[in-house]
């Protein structure tokens, strides 16, 4: 069916190909000068390939102007009407209703809105003729020509290429070089005038710096002469620098006079104390030297007198040794001369005073010029600010002036410089183009057979029911751990589910897929020893109350003893395994009082949808599942559905493992999301089971 209508397609489009008129083509080129060496002035001038771009872009777009459009609608209609022998075009009806007067008076209108380039408007059909609709009922109408005309520049280029294709060889010709011509002699008109315009504006302006110029530089100058200031900032700087030179003079002769002083105490210290080297020995020696040769002398009377006795011969001896022994002292202390020394010292003491005096009058020479200087410097200092307010007023003054000379005389450069449009060559009647009958068919072909596939893969993207479990898995984003086909309203009979003989596949699929599913979560149950499993879905109606019962009667088939906690569901009991005689939940909660079954007990939840916590608080419902948990191996519950979110919470506050059902077929809703994610970011959640679903798909 698919491949019918391509083929239908083609052959329609065969029929509606056979009359189509030959098609001419004329072009013609304009050169621009903006990337042609030999018509540049300058031939070495660096290119800016991103302004000429602008350039081309700006040429392009004005070949597009209603009125340039309109000047050619204009040249075609008064050749057509002055030249009807040689019309481009049969006459419309509009036209061959007019009279030899009328089309006259129509010429003349035309002449006259072509000699004043005005643009044709529907306000132009409020005259006498309706100017507007006679030029389009000949297809020379500014948005057909609009159309038809191609302008194009290659990349690189220095040239632009106007094509236009009609039916007429002649037409094509005529309306790409009389739009080259008009638009030349329009655009070069429009250079002219904008560049004269700018310069005018520009001559003035530069006058204008030229006398803000001269009349600040005037200020500078007669605050110069008056003040007596050539050159502020280098007096200043000479003045500053000899200062410098003079302080750091004076601080030399500074560090002389402190040095002299302590040279000198120095050496009147030396000259005043017992330095033995200036002094020599001291006189207490002396004196001792003294008054032993005087005993000696004494002791020398007394050996003589007494005829040489031998006891005053050892006190001469005696006597005499002491005064060799101090002597030899003295000689020892005393090995410079102590004389020399002071004569030395006395002589450097007058040098360093003389020196001391030399800086102390240096001192008074240097103070006097840093005086002299410092007020030639303080006197500097008022003009300074007057002196750079004149300077800048009078360099931004010179700046502006430049700047606007520059601009003046760059655009009197680029008017005798500038853009020189020519057309290079003209268009000429060519040979009909060849026929595009066999592209339109292969293009009907293709056109049609993509536009099928592209509706065929449209109907599947729109279609977002999920009927795979992968499908599922990347809805929500978790796991899937089950599928369970789809049993029918009359085949809800749990025991004839599992004790059918009879080779239903129906059943034998369930069977099997429930097994698997009961692995998957024994398995994982298993892992910490949960026992309690809630099973939910986003809404109601998805079966979750079914597999609840199913589940209970898969796991009693291990032989556990299975609690379920679950809505009514029609079921027949079985004599063994089988699902019991219900009892209420509520009910238990308040006695504490449960009555088991073989393996299976079901306690059925509250019809009201009243809310869990309302009825019993947390401790006491935590209290009554521990006494469950302690009676039974798996205790199952038939949880709300996710819709009704403020009842589910409260049920899963108690399960320890979960899992969600989703139903076969069902879109997954974008208001679905928040509750899948809700379900998957709980601790015990275990993954998804998709239900309902069709053997075979």
């Amino acid at each position: 069916m698919l491949i019918l209508v391509p083929i239908i397609a083609v052959i329609i489009t065969y029929f509606l190909v056979q009359n189509l008129p030959k098609q001419y083509s004329s072009e013609t080129q304009i050169s621009t000068g903006l990337l042609d060496p030999s018509k540049k002035v300058i031939s070495n001038e660096t290119t800016d390939f991103f302004k000429v771009s602008q350039q081309f872009s700006n040429i392009m777009e004005k070949f597009k102007m209603k009125k340039i459009i309109n000047i050619l609608s204009y040249n075609l209609i008064l050749h057509d009407l002055e030249q009807p022998r040689v019309a481009f075009r049969k006459y419309s009806e509009k036209i061959d209703s007019l009279n030899a007067g009328q089309r006259q008076e129509v010429i003349n209108l035309y002449k006259q809105k072509l000699a004043t380039k005005s643009v044709l408007t529907l306000a132009d059909n409020d005259g006498k003729f309706k100017l507007y609709d006679i030029i389009e009922s000949m297809g020379y109408g500014e948005e057909l020509l609009k159309k038809e005309i191609d302008i194009n520049h290659t990349e690189n280029s220095d040239y632009i290429n106007v094509e236009y294709v009609s039916e007429n060889p002649n037409l094509s010709a005529f309306v790409v070089n009389n739009l080259a011509t008009e638009f030349i002699t329009n655009y070069s008109s429009d250079v002219s005038s904008n560049q004269n315009n700018s310069i005018r504006l520009l001559d003035s302006v530069l006058k204008q710096k030229e006398l803000v110029m001269n009349d600040k530089n005037g200020s500078l100058s007669t605050f110069k002469r008056s003040k007596g200031v050539l050159n502020l900032s280098e007096q200043s700087a000479s003045v500053y620098a000899q200062i410098s030179q003079y302080e750091s003079q004076r601080a030399d002769a500074i560090r002389q006079i402190q040095s002299n002083q302590g040279a000198i105490a120095t050496i009147e210290s030396k000259l005043r104390g017992s330095d033995s080297f200036v002094n020599g020995s001291s006189r207490a020696d002396n004196r001792e030297i003294v008054s032993l040769k005087k005993e000696r002398e004494l002791a020398n009377n007394a050996f003589i007198e007494n005829n040489f006795r031998a006891s005053d011969q050892k006190r001469v001896d005696s006597l005499t040794r002491l005064i060799n022994s101090k002597s030899n002292q003295n000689s020892d202390d005393n090995v410079l001369d102590p004389r020399t020394s002071k004569q030395a010292l006395v002589t450097q003491k007058l040098n360093l005073e003389i020196a001391m005096q030399q800086a102390k009058s240096s001192m008074r020479s240097i103070d006097q010029e840093l005086s002299v200087l410092r007020g030639r410097y303080s006197s500097m200092v008022p003009y300074d600010a007057d002196i750079q307010n004149y300077e800048r007023e009078a360099d931004l003054a010179t700046k502006e002036y430049m700047t606007a000379l520059d601009q003046f005389n760059q655009n009197k450069s680029g008017q005798s410089m500038g853009l020189r449009l020519q057309i290079e060559q003209l268009g000429l009647p060519g040979n009909p183009e060849a026929s595009k009958k066999a592209i339109y068919l292969a293009g009907s072909g293709l056109g049609s057979f993509f536009l099928c596939l592209t509706g065929i893969f449209l109907i599947f993207i729109a279609d977002n029911k999920i009927k795979t479990s992968a499908q599922l898995a990347n809805a929500t984003k978790a796991n899937t751990i089950g599928v369970l086909n789809k049993i029918e309203s009359n085949e809800r009979n749990i025991r004839e589910i599992w004790n059918d003989k009879s080779g239903n596949l129906n059943y034998e699929f369930y069977r099997d897929m429930l097994r698997s599913l009961r692995f998957e979560i024994s398995e994982k149950m298993d892992v910490d020893g949960s026992k309690i499993l809630g099973i939910t879905s986003l809404v109601a109606g998805e079966g979750k109350t079914f597999i609840a019962h199913c589940l209970a009667y898969a796991f009693a088939m291990t032989g556990k003893k299975v609690l379920l906690i679950a809505d009514e569901l029609p079921v027949v009991q079985s004599e063994s395994k089988a699902l019991a005689t219900s009892q209420n939940f509520q009910t238990f909660l308040i006695k504490k009082e449960i009555h088991t079954e073989d393996l299976i007990t079901i306690m059925n939840k509250s019809t009201a949808r009243e809310s869990l916590l309302e009825t019993q608080s947390i401790k006491s419902l935590k209290a009554g599942f521990d006494v469950l948990s302690k009676e039974f191996d798996l205790i199952i519950v038939d949880v709300n559905a996710l819709h009704d979110i403020n009842i589910a919470k409260e049920w899963l506050l108690f399960t320890e493992k979960n899992i969600s059902i989703f139903e076969y077929g069902k879109a997954f809703a974008e208001n679905d999301r928040e509750f899948a994610e809700y379900i998957k970011k709980l601790p015990g959640f275990l993954g998804w089971v998709l239900n309902k679903t069709q053997i075979g798909d």
